[in-house]
Parts: C-alpha cells; sequence; structure tokens
C-alpha cells in the first residue's frame, strides 16, 4: 500500500475528502439551527438535496464515464464538489445551502462512480493493493469526518465547507497533474440499463432492504445531534468514535460473519440490534448519555451491514457489476434522502420521539423484505464457498459503495483468478 504511484495517493487522498463528507456536517446541524434561524426539519434538507440528487445521478454516471473516459469523469466530480462546497461557505441561508448540498451531490456521484476503478487501473503491487489503499482511505474519511467537521465547526458553521472545498481542490489539482488519461470503457452503458436491472427480483429484494435500513441510518445521522445538547467539537468526537467503529467492523467483523453464519443470517443479526438501537434512542431521547451510546454502539452494526448489503447486491445482481451498483445506489439514495425530511414533518408535528421509532420500524420491515430473498443469499453464499469464477476487471469497474465496499467478495475475486 505504501510503494504506489503518486496518482493514486491522490486519488485516495480525494476518496479520504469525499468519504468526510458523510459525516462532516452532522456536528454543525444545531449550529445552522440556531445561527440560521431554521427548524431542524429545515436544515435536515441538507442530507435530502444532497442523497437525492446523488440517487438521481447514479443513473447517469456509468453513461457519462463510458463516454469521457474514468479521468474527466473523476475531474468533473471534484470540480462540481469544489464549487458547490464552496458556495455553500459563502450561503447567509439555509434555503442557499441546501441547493448547494444538491450541486454537492452530482459531483459526489461523478467521483464515486469511478474512484474505485482508477485507483485499481493505476495501482502498483497488484490488485489487492489498490484494494487495500481504496479500503484504507474509505475509513479514514469516515472517521474523520465528523470530527473535521466538529473541529471546523466550532470555529463557524461555514468551516466544515470551506475545508472540503479546499482540500478537494488539492485534490483535483493533483489528480489532474499525476494521474494518467484513463482509456474508455469497450461499450457504452445505456442510461436506461439500472432502471431495468431493477426488473430482476434478486436485486429489487436487496435494494427494498438498503432503502428501509437508510431510512433509520440518515433519521439516526440527521436528527440524533440534537438531543444531545453537545458543542460541535464534542459532537464531533461523538460521531468520530462511531466513524471508527463503522470503518472497522466494515472491513473486519463484516468478512468474518459472513464466513461464520453466512450473509442473510448475520444481515438479519446486524438489521434487528440496529433497529433496537434506533429504538433506544427514541424511548430515552432526553436522555443524553442514552443516545449517545446507542449512536455509537450503532457503528458497530452500521458497518456490518454496509459491507454485506453491498456484497450480497453484488452476490445475487444477474447482470454487470457497473449497473448492479447503479440500480442498487439509485434505490437507496432515495431512502437516505427521504428520511431526513419526512423526520422533520414527524418533528413538527408530534415530537423528536417519533422519528427514531418510525426509523427502527422501518429498519425491522427491511428484514422482513430480506427474508424473501433467503434462498437465493444462500445459494449466493454457497457458490461463493464451492469457488465460483470471479473476474477483478468486472469488480474494478463497479461503482463504489460510499458506505462501505465489499471486502470478501473482492477478496474471492482475487483469489479465484490467481488460481
Amino acid at each position: 500500500m505504501f510503494k504506489q504511484p503518486k496518482a493514486v495517493y491522490a486519488v485516495a487522498f480525494a476518496c479520504v475528502v469525499s468519504f468526510m463528507g458523510i459525516g462532516l456536517v452532522d456536528p454543525i446541524l444545531p449550529a445552522l439551527s440556531k445561527q440560521l434561524d431554521a427548524t431542524p426539519s429545515q436544515v435536515s434538507l441538507l442530507f435530502t438535496s444532497y442523497l437525492l440528487v446523488t440517487a438521481v445521478a447514479m443513473l447517469f454516471t456509468g453513461w457519462v464515464s463510458s463516454r469521457i473516459g474514468a479521468k474527466l469523469t473523476l475531474l468533473a466530480g471534484l470540480g462540481l464538489i469544489v464549487v458547490f462546497a464552496a458556495l455553500a461557505g459563502l450561503s447567509g441561508s439555509i434555503n442557499g445551502i441546501v441547493g448547494f448540498r444538491a450541486g454537492w451531490g452530482l459531483g459526489n456521484a461523478l467521483f464515486i462512480a469511478t474512484s474505485l476503478a482508477v485507483i485499481v487501473a493505476s495501482a502498483s503491487g497488484g490488485f489487492a493493493g489498490a484494494i487495500i489503499m481504496y479500503e484504507a482511505a474509505l475509513g479514514l474519511g469516515i472517521a474523520a469526518g465528523p470530527l473535521v467537521g466538529g473541529l471546523l465547526g466550532n470555529i463557524s458553521w461555514r468551516g466544515p465547507f470551506f475545508g472540503v472545498a479546499v482540500l478537494m481542490a488539492i485534490a483535483l489539482l493533483a489528480t489532474a497533474t499525476l494521474l494518467e488519461p484513463q482509456p474508455k470503457p469497450a461499450h457504452r452503458t445505456s442510461i436506461l440499463a439500472p432502471l431495468k436491472a431493477l426488473r430482476h427480483r434478486s436485486l429489487l429484494t436487496i435494494s427494498l432492504t438498503a432503502v428501509l435500513y437508510n431510512w433509520g441510518f440518515f433519521t439516526m445521522l440527521g436528527y440524533a445531534p440534537y438531543p444531545m445538547e453537545l458543542s460541535a467539537t464534542k459532537l464531533g468526537f461523538v460521531f468520530f468514535a462511531w466513524g471508527l467503529l463503522l470503518a472497522f467492523f466494515s472491513i473486519t467483523g463484516a468478512p468474518w460473519l459472513q464466513r461464520r453464519f453466512g450473509t442473510a443470517p448475520s444481515m438479519y443479526g446486524a438489521l434487528t440490534v440496529f433497529a433496537i438501537l434506533l429504538l433506544l434512542i427514541g424511548l430515552f431521547t432526553e436522555n443524553r448519555w442514552a443516545v449517545i451510546v446507542c449512536v455509537v454502539a450503532s457503528g458497530v452494526v452500521a458497518g456490518i451491514n454496509n459491507t454485506l448489503t453491498t456484497q450480497a447486491v453484488m452476490l445475487v445482481a444477474p447482470v454487470e457489476r457497473p449497473v448492479a451498483s447503479a440500480a442498487y445506489g439509485f434505490v437507496r439514495f432515495i431512502g437516505g434522502g427521504l428520511a431526513p425530511y419526512f423526520a422533520g414533518k414527524m418533528v413538527d408535528h408530534w415530537n423528536m420521539h417519533v422519528p427514531f421509532v418510525v426509523g427502527a420500524i422501518a429498519v425491522l420491515g427491511g428484514v422482513g423484505i430480506l427474508t424473501t430473498g433467503h434462498r437465493m443469499l444462500a445459494a449466493a453464499d454457497a457458490e461463493m464457498a464451492a469457488g465460483r469464477p470471479g473476474n477483478p476487471e468486472e469488480v474494478a469497474g463497479e461503482m463504489a459503495d460510499e458506505f462501505g465496499g465489499a471486502p470478501d467478495a473482492i477478496d474471492f475475486e482475487k483469489e479465484a483468478t490467481a488460481r
């Protein structure tokens, strides 16, 4: 991992900053609400605009990159993030920030669609070293995002936005200078391909499970900071601990559970525990320490579920990996985008308890949907254990999952090819 071309380090650095965006705004949500005289439901639209645009853009990223190439797609995504992050920092209203976060989501979709493929294509030392580099960047970004957001947010709520703009501008210059032009894909991807892929029951089942899981996940991210009543710095440390656990268990815990119990049983367990933690937050919203403990603990099961869900998509999808990832990303990001919006409406009409309870019910609903696909997941596990052939080029073309890759599936493909 430490003997790579400079271009790989440039893209990996951009990956770190991109993944920081997941939790970067969490520590400043209360400050935004107070200083911009906005309700929590209005502030939650920062997640909604970002994720809904990312969801729709997922349908187009394959079409774009197959026509202009990976490098130009990567640079376009980085450029959009720089511009819209800076504009969000300059904005003086919550509506302006929400709008600029939408542009940020478009840039992020273009970037994450090609970052893994570029790292794999440019890395030295084999396929395994490239994947380790990517996973290291992912984990560092997820963990560091809330901490950086908290530290900069303690100075000003504008700090995290300007921080991302500066760091991404550095990554943009480094990538443009150091990265060689990437070859265009052998064939062009249709815009309708991801939507057509959802006609397959296996892919649709996992995607709908992910929608309901993301409903709970982004309800927690969007509203848990309020009942904690902490400063931006302290909130940053809380979500830093959450991010560390999420990154660690996505890379280590999920593969172990999959090998020990299988994909479906492991997902049942992770989703159920996550639902219980959401329910506890909903029941004990007034207890600051109860909320903190449940949020930090959720990093364990969220990391496990993120990896297992992505792996499940790649195992059962009967279409090409880029198309499967685009379809899956489109559906699941819709759930993540709508959840904060409706959670805000619930708070306005009832109280802060309700969104977390509804989130817990949604996640349990995801378990119910997943049970309808138990047989196909068990069959996919059996094929993997039996040594199903793999093609690393297909994995390299996968649209990187923003919240975690599929390390076990990737490792299996690498080993199968080596044999």
